[in-house]
């Protein structure tokens, strides 16, 4: 989905929910979401492979649907969203979840196995934090300047190349302090989001210290005063803090919080998907059903939230669930 509609269906999800000016976890999920009622006939094996980011909120998914369906098996492998496309199209996994829509290409090699394309379900929200250590006073970043931390090519128009946290302003001991990034592996979705919406498409530069996942992105960076990354805001800990962030050099810094998020205000929103293959027309097997009713029932976006993420309404989910010819 392109950065426009996911800030318009943003704002429309702020209308819906009615959010107060201060949202908090206990009333984001919406009410008018159902409770999930177990069915009969529902077993057999589940195999989910694909982004990390969201490796906890489909463990949470898994242990939710396993504490109504106990006999199932389930099996959740996150080593990135990258990983996703190709387990889907050879059919060794079930579900796979991505922090990224996928991309043409994916998408059309899927379609030339199968014969149509595959289903992008959207589960959740997610806001890209750019985390610095805890101790760190920067109060905000441009995305320009975001970019020319991040990139070696600057394609945000920054006039400088930024080395040390005293090139953004700061002083004292951190005058003439190294900024140490760093970032996702390029397997990764939060590697392609970062790359298209915070460096503009540009390239990384060669010192960005990747990482095979979202919280050791998070852990580095805490590990170092002159530290810098990017994670979900799900991997925050009380050890770094996500810089309020401005889309231009002279635009409003705006933090990384739940209200911001859904007014579409935080410029690095972005849905969380979960793939799934299913033939147009098709009925779709229990198992599968199940576990895509459980995702988007009250129980299941109550997980979102636990996971730090943020819920969609009940109008997105029954558009979800109708998908895949569930109602």
């Amino acid at each position: 989905m392109e950065k426009k509609s996911v800030k318009k269906t943003l704002l429309a999800l702020a209308a819906l929910l009615a959010l107060p000016a201060v949202a908090s976890a206990s009333n984001l999920v919406d009410p008018n979401l159902k409770p999930y009622k177990p069915v009969s006939g529902v077993s057999g094996n589940i195999k989910s492979i694909g982004s990390d980011s969201m490796n906890n909120t489909m463990t949470l998914w898994a242990e939710g649907f396993l504490g109504q369906y106990p006999n199932v098996q389930i099996e959740i492998e996150g080593k990135g969203s990258g990983t996703a496309p190709p387990a889907m199209i050879s059919g060794t996994a079930h579900f796979g979840p991505m922090s990224r829509p996928m991309k043409n290409e994916e998408i059309d090699n899927f379609e030339k196995r199968y014969g149509y394309k595959p289903v992008a379900l959207e589960t959740s929200i997610d806001m890209l934090a750019v985390y610095v250590n805890k101790d760190n006073p920067i109060q905000c970043l441009t995305l320009q300047q975001v970019d020319a931390i991040f990139s070696k090519t600057r394609r945000g128009g920054h006039n400088q190349n930024i080395r040390t946290w005293g090139d953004l302003g700061l002083t004292g001991q951190f005058a003439n302090m190294p900024i140490s990034i760093y970032g996702r592996n390029s397997a990764s979705g939060t590697y392609g989001f970062f790359k298209d919406n915070a460096l503009f498409g540009g390239d990384y530069k060669d010192e960005v210290k990747e990482q095979p996942g979202s919280s050791s992105v998070v852990q580095g960076t805490a590990s170092e005063l002159g530290g810098i990354g990017y994670s979900g805001i799900g991997y925050m800990t009380a050890d770094v803090r996500a810089v309020p962030l401005a889309s231009t050099p002279d635009g409003k810094c705006v933090s990384a919080t739940p209200e911001n998020a859904y007014t579409g205000e935080y410029p690095l929103a972005r849905f969380l998907y979960v793939y799934i293959n299913h033939k147009p027309g098709s009925t779709i097997d229990p198992l599968r059903r199940e576990f895509v009713r459980y995702i988007f029932s009250k129980e299941g976006q109550e997980d979102v939230v636990r996971d730090g993420y943020y819920p969609i309404t009940q109008v997105i989910a029954k558009e979800q669930l109708g998908k895949i010819g569930v109602r």
